[in-house]
């Protein structure tokens, strides 16, 4: 068969969104990033609430989401998107505002903006990915480190007598009263990728509904700071990340798995 017989609209099972911009990623080749901003805008262009959706970008690899995806987008004060979040959909409640923040942003100087917006069960979004480290500013260890996983400020690997657990930021969200729906994915396949998106649109749709905060968490590698290739870094991911953050449901409709 030849290969134009194949490339046709209807053979097609991936495409880049038509709310992802023509600007080239910053991102590293491999990492997880590039993949969970274009579901979370196929959800939101498939919702139909461009118009009306806000997103609040972090500091650090994904700082310049506002350059990626084609929505309503404003930057927040390293760890304070929750609380920009917060002030804009108490504002506009009939928006649809989501935070997009790593393990660093979100789970180290952002823990309070993150806690309190959730105790509170702020009407938002919460889009998490953890990759276990600080990618942009050098691989130093990060609140989600493993134990005896090196980082550029663990160089011996992190040791839990000085420098504590990994910090399982998903469990500790939920539960909080006023979150409704909590969840771990990854996006590293085509099987999880789906159901990352699902799990993202349950979130918008939670919004939708008026039920409170969402939090979607994304399990990804970054085989820059973990020293890999990307193959390398996603079975490492398989083989250490997933036993310590397992993915799944931990939170539906307020109730706790």
């Amino acid at each position: 068969m030849n290969v134009l017989d194949i490339i046709k609209p209807e053979n097609q099972v991936f495409c880049k969104s038509k709310l992802m911009t023509d600007t080239t990623l910053s991102y590293c080749p491999g990492c997880g990033h590039g993949t969970a901003h274009n579901l979370a805008m196929e959800v939101i262009d498939e919702m139909g609430i461009s118009e009306d959706t806000i997103g609040v970008a972090p500091v650090g690899c994904s700082v310049l989401a506002y350059d990626f995806m084609n929505i309503d987008i404003t930057q927040a004060a390293h760890g304070r998107a929750p609380a920009v979040a917060t002030a804009i959909a108490r504002t506009w409640p009939e928006k649809y505002v989501f935070t997009y923040q790593g393990d660093g942003d979100l789970a180290a100087i952002g823990t309070a903006e993150t806690i309190h917006a959730c105790n509170r069960g702020e009407n938002i979004v919460i889009i998490f990915v953890n990759n276990g480290i600080y990618g942009m500013t050098g691989g130093q260890m990060a609140p989600t480190t493993l134990e005896g996983m090196r980082s550029s400020t663990s160089p011996y690997g992190r040791e839990i007598e000085s420098m504590g657990s990994p910090l399982k930021m998903t469990e500790l969200v939920a539960n909080l009263p006023g979150v409704h729906y909590v969840t771990r994915q990854a996006v590293h396949t085509h099987k999880h990728a789906r159901k990352a998106k699902k799990a993202i649109k349950k979130a918008f749709e939670n919004t939708r509904l008026k039920k409170g905060l969402s939090f979607v968490e994304i399990v990804s590698n970054c085989n820059s700071g973990w020293k890999m290739t990307p193959l390398e870094s996603n079975i490492w991911m398989e083989e250490n990340m997933f036993p310590y953050f397992p993915l799944g449901d931990i939170k539906v409709n307020g109730i706790l798995k």
